[in-house]
C-alpha cells in the first residue's frame, strides 16, 4: 500500500461515465430495447449471457423459486430472515406523515406523501452474487408502502444452473412476487420502457456494472433512478489505539469487491501505519479472492499519515467516503466533526459487515465522494410528496395584492390577473 503524507494524498477521485464505446454500445441497446422490446431483450440476452431464451420464459416461475428453497442451506435462511427483520424495524423509523397545517383565516396548507407505484430492483450477478442487495433495495420500498416491486438479474448467476438460488430466496424472503431473468443495459431499458412481459416501472434502483450504470444514466428523466454508483469504498481513521489486524481485515473486506474498490487508512500514528502494511499482505495471502483485492490495494489503497486528528479529520470530511470506520481510544468524542460519509462505524467491534449484513442500516451508500450531497437508500426514496394548498374567500383577499405584486414583477399579468378576476368578482357580489 502507497504510505502518504496529507500534502502527498489526491482526495477526489474521477468518476467514471465510461469509454465512448460502452456509452455508444448502450445507447444502441437501450434504443433497440425501446423500439423492439421483447426481440431486442432476448437477442441482447443471447448476446451478452449466452442464454437462449422464449419471452415466456423470462419470467422466474413460483416452482423455480420452491426450487431454489431446496438448494439453500438453512445456516443462509435464518441469516437472511434475521438480517430482514433488522433492516425492516431500522426503516420503518424513518417512515413520515402527511401532514396539514390549518390557520385561523381559512389558510389550509400541507404536504402529502404517497409511495410510488411500481419499482424495479436491479440484482447484479457478475463478480459475485448478493443476496444483501435484494434486501436492502427491496424493504424500504415495502415499508414505503410500494404496491409492485420487480425484480430483475441476470439468467445465470448461478453459472450452468440458472440464477443464483441464494437471491431468489432472498428476494422471495423479502415479499417480491414478481422476478424476472435479464440483467445488463437490456434490463434497464425493459424496466424503464417496458417490454410486452415486462410492464415499465417509476424508478429504477440497484448496483450494477458500468454498462447498467450507463444505461440509468440513460433513461433518467423516464423513470427515476437511485444512483450512478462507483466502485466501493472505505476509510478508516485510527489512532494508535486501533488493532492493525482489525484495520487490515476491514480495508480487504472493501477490496475484495472489484479491482477499482478503494481501501484508505487515515491515521495520525506511523508505527499503526507500519503494522497494518505488514498485516494486509499476510492475509492477502489468505483471501480466494487475493487477485481482485491485490489489484484493488495495489491501484487504489492508501496509509495516509496525518500530524493531527483534526488534519486527519479533515482529509476524511474531504474524501467523503462511502463507509468510514472510527478506531479511535474514544470514538464517539469525534462524531460530531464528521461531515460527509455515507455510513459511519463506530470502534473496533462495528466493522463494516457488520452493516453490510445484518445491523439494519442501508448498504447501498453514495460513493465517489458524493456523500456530500447524498443519502443511503432509505425510504423516502420510495415516496413522492404532493404540496396541498386551499385558501379561503378571506385568506385569497388578504394576500391577493402581495399576489399580484410578485406576479406583475416578473411580467406574468396572466398570473396577476387570475387573482384579480376573483378579486373583483368577489367584491362586485
Amino acid at each position: 500500500m502507497r504510505k502518504l503524507r496529507a500534502e502527498q494524498f489526491g482526495l477526489t477521485r474521477k468518476v467514471d461515465y465510461g469509454s465512448p464505446e460502452q456509452n455508444e454500445s448502450v445507447r444502441q441497446i437501450v434504443e433497440a430495447v425501446r423500439t423492439e422490446g421483447d426481440a431486442a431483450l432476448l437477442r441482447y440476452t443471447e448476446q451478452h449471457d449466452r442464454v437462449k431464451l422464449e419471452a415466456s420464459g423470462l419470467r422466474v416461475t413460483e416452482s423455480e423459486i420452491q426450487a431454489a428453497y431446496d438448494r439453500v442451506d438453512a445456516g443462509f435462511l435464518t441469516a437472511i430472515r434475521e438480517a430482514a427483520d433488522n433492516i425492516r424495524k431500522f426503516h420503518e423509523k424513518q417512515l413520515r406523515q402527511s401532514w396539514v397545517d390549518v390557520q385561523p383565516d381559512g389558510t389550509m396548507l400541507g404536504q402529502l406523501l404517497r409511495p410510488l407505484k411500481r419499482v424495479g430492483v436491479y440484482v447484479p450477478g457478475g463478480k459475485a452474487a448478493y443476496p444483501s442487495s435484494v434486501l436492502m433495495n427491496v424493504i424500504p420500498a415495502q415499508v414505503a408502502g410500494v404496491p409492485e416491486i420487480v425484480m430483475v438479474t441476470p439468467p445465470a448467476t448461478g453459472g450452468k444452473e440458472g440464477i443464483d438460488p441464494y437471491i431468489l430466496v432472498a428476494a422471495a424472503e423479502a415479499g417480491v412476487k414478481e422476478m424476472y431473468r435479464v440483467g445488463g443495459a437490456q434490463a434497464v431499458a425493459a424496466l424503464a420502457y417496458g417490454t410486452a412481459t415486462i410492464p415499465p416501472v417509476d424508478k429504477i434502483c440497484g448496483p450494477g456494472n458500468i454498462y447498467v450504470a450507463l444505461a440509468k444514466r440513460a433513461v433518467y428523466g423516464v423513470v427515476a433512478i437511485d444512483s450512478i454508483a462507483g466502485p466501493s469504498e472505505i476509510v478508516v481513521l485510527a489512532d494508535d489505539t486501533a488493532d492493525p489486524a482489525y484495520v487490515a481485515a476491514d480495508l480487504l473486506s472493501q477490496a475484495e469487491h472489484d479491482e477499482m474498490a478503494s481501501a484508505i487508512l487515515v491515521t495520525t500514528s506511523e508505527a499503526l501505519g507500519d503494522a497494518v502494511v505488514a498485516e494486509v499482505e499476510r492475509q492477502l495471502a489468505l483471501l480466494p479472492r487475493e487477485g481482485t483485492a491485490r489489484q484493488s490495494i495495489d491501484g487504489y489503497g492508501a496509509i495516509l499519515i496525518a500530524e493531527t486528528m483534526t488534519e486527519a479529520i479533515d482529509a476524511v470530511n474531504r474524501m467523503a467516503p462511502e463507509h468510514l470506520e472510527i478506531m479511535t481510544a474514544e470514538p464517539m468524542t469525534l462524531l460530531g466533526r464528521i461531515e460527509n460519509a455515507g455510513a459511519i462505524f463506530v470502534g473496533p467491534y462495528s466493522s463494516e459487515p457488520v452493516g453490510d449484513y445484518y445491523a439494519g442500516p442501508n448498504h447501498i451508500l453514495p460513493t465517489n465522494g458524493t456523500a456530500r450531497f447524498s443519502s443511503p437508500v432509505n425510504v423516502d426514496d420510495f415516496v413522492k410528496k404532493s404540496s396541498l394548498i386551499y385558501y379561503s374567500k378571506d385568506a385569497l383577499f388578504a394576500n391577493g395584492d402581495n399576489i399580484m405584486t410578485l406576479a406583475r414583477h416578473e411580467g406574468l399579468e396572466a398570473h396577476a390577473r387570475a387573482i384579480e378576476i376573483r378579486l373583483e368578482r368577489e367584491r362586485g357580489k
